[in-house]
Parts: C-alpha cells; sequence; structure tokens
C-alpha cells in the first residue's frame, strides 16, 4: 500500500488520479489550498486524507509531503506560465527535500518540443527541472481534453446546435478524459520500476471535428451543425490558445493510441463516443452558472 500525495485533488486530473489510487486500496493525501471546500469532503468521504498546502509556501509543501512514498504534481496554467513555472519549481523542490521515491507529473502531449505554445514551454521548463532533481520521475503528456467539450464556448455553441472550434472539419485531433489520465497517472505510480525515467504521451482516441460534431449529435439527441472558427478570433481572445489550435491543425497531436490501448488495457480507455454519451447534457446545456470545465 502507498500513500501518495495528490496536488490539483479538488480538480479533473488530481480527482480522478485520488479516484483511481483509493479504488486500488492505496492511502490518498489529498493536498488543497481549500480543505474546507465541498471538493474537499467529497474526497474525505471517500477515504482521503485532505492537508493544506499553497505551492507558494513551501513550509506547507514540507509539511504536506513529509512520509509520501509518491507525489502526483499537476500544475495550473490559470495565473499565467511566470507564476505556474515558480509553483511548479517548487512543488519539485519540496518533493526532492521530502526524498520522495516516484514522482509523476502530468504535463501535456508535445510540450517536450519545440511546439511555441506558451504553455506548453512552461510545462517544458517545469518537466527539465524535474529530470534534473535527482527524484525517480513519470511525465506523462495527455492529448486534448475531452471534459473541455462540456463547457465554454463549446457548450455555448452546442445550445444554437452549433459545434464551434477552431480545426479544419478533417484534421484529427487526439483526445482524452479526464478519468483516462488519473487510471493511466494511479497505473504509473503502482509501477514505479516500470515507468520510472519514462515520459509518455497519451490518448484514448482521435477525431476529427467533423467526427467529433457526429458524436455529440447522436449524444444529445438532436442536430448539431459544424463551424469552423477562424484563428483570428481566438487570437483577440488569447495568443496562447490560438498557437496551441495552429500547432493542432499543422503539427497535429499525433499519439500512438493503438499501442497505448495494447500495452496498458487495464486504463479502460473511453473513447470520445464513451465519453460523450457518459456526459449530463440536459444540465451542461441549460443556460446558467457553468460547473468549471477541465483546464491543463
Amino acid at each position: 500500500m502507498l500513500t501518495v500525495a495528490v496536488t490539483g485533488a479538488t480538480g479533473a486530473q488530481g480527482g480522478a488520479t485520488a479516484r483511481s489510487l483509493l479504488a486500488a486500496g492505496h492511502r490518498v493525501r489529498a493536498l488543497t489550498r481549500r480543505p474546507g471546500s465541498p471538493a474537499a469532503d467529497t474526497l474525505r468521504a471517500l477515504g482521503a486524507e485532505v492537508r493544506f498546502a499553497d505551492f507558494d509556501d513551501r513550509s506547507s509543501l514540507d509539511t504536506a509531503l513529509a512520509g509520501a512514498d509518491s507525489l502526483f504534481a499537476v500544475t495550473a496554467i490559470e495565473a499565467g506560465g511566470e507564476v505556474e513555472v515558480r509553483q511548479g519549481t517548487a512543488l519539485v523542490d519540496a518533493a526532492a527535500g521530502a526524498r520522495l521515491g516516484h514522482v509523476v507529473l502530468t504535463s501535456v502531449a508535445h510540450a517536450d518540443r519545440d511546439t511555441g505554445v506558451p504553455h506548453y514551454e512552461s510545462k517544458r521548463t517545469i518537466e527539465r527541472h524535474l529530470r534534473a532533481s535527482g527524484t525517480p520521475w513519470t511525465v506523462i503528456g495527455p492529448a486534448a481534453f475531452m471534459d473541455n467539450y462540456a463547457g465554454g464556448w463549446t457548450a455555448d455553441g452546442l445550445r444554437e446546435g452549433t459545434f464551434a472550434w477552431p480545426m479544419p472539419a478533417d484534421r484529427p485531433l487526439a483526445l482524452i478524459s479526464s478519468r483516462d489520465i488519473g487510471a493511466f497517472a494511479a497505473l504509473a505510480l503502482q509501477r514505479r520500476e516500470d515507468f520510472a525515467g519514462l515520459r509518455v504521451d497519451i490518448a484514448a482516441d482521435e477525431r476529427t471535428p467533423g467526427e467529433m460534431t457526429g458524436i455529440l449529435a447522436a449524444a444529445l439527441g438532436r442536430p448539431v451543425s459544424y463551424e469552423e472558427v477562424p484563428l483570428a478570433y481566438v487570437r483577440t481572445r488569447s495568443t496562447d490558445l490560438a498557437a496551441m489550435f495552429a500547432y493542432f491543425t499543422t503539427s497535429g497531436l499525433d499519439v500512438d493510441v493503438a499501442a497505448l490501448h495494447r500495452d496498458f488495457p487495464e486504463v479502460g480507455w473511453h473513447g470520445f463516443p464513451d465519453w460523450a454519451r457518459a456526459q449530463d447534457w440536459t444540465a451542461i446545456l441549460t443556460p446558467g452558472p457553468m460547473p468549471e470545465a477541465a483546464h491543463h
């Protein structure tokens, strides 16, 4: 039985990892800035120990990691790349200081390449710091999040019967759900000797926006048409996201989905149709305050 510290435990990836580890009988130490939040209460009810930790407070990290075997590390981009790198570096340093046996860092597919995408570059910097830390490490690079299709501008478009996305209709995109990221992370944590020193890009499915439109229409039970959002429009909102979609369209996120399914069947991979069928579309498409969507 492992004691695994899990950052981002109240978020999509950390929450999924915590659930997978608890289901496999391990001890989970959920690290959060808000131990009194409803999400933290949910984790307690599942059997996790909840501990306060703030990436900008090194002593809180040292206390939270003391005595743990391993760490699942996720860094947040919401506050910007500089903050992400600072916090990710602090987390890696704390893990090294605690002499943890294994750190599994979730990054993003292709972050180890020259993508020119700002939020991929910040993850790349953190990956390099982890590899140089002397702590046994594994990096997983999730492809595009299926979970993002149940919120934000996608949900806004689906309410009007359109799937709006900034890619050509026929360009394939590698996809994964947070549930599968958590299952893969838990597998890597439980099979430390097999995964130490590996960087693995992960995806459960690969679909074109045209195919995704049909899958979403079937899941919603109503017609959906595809609308390609111009990159110029995305750029007015976020140069970072525009750079990412440009990369998806030109280089593409090639991930060997077939090999992952073959080599790691215990993850129980969920394709885009599986994910779409499992969503509560009635609740998602009801106008009103949206739950927070998952982010890298």
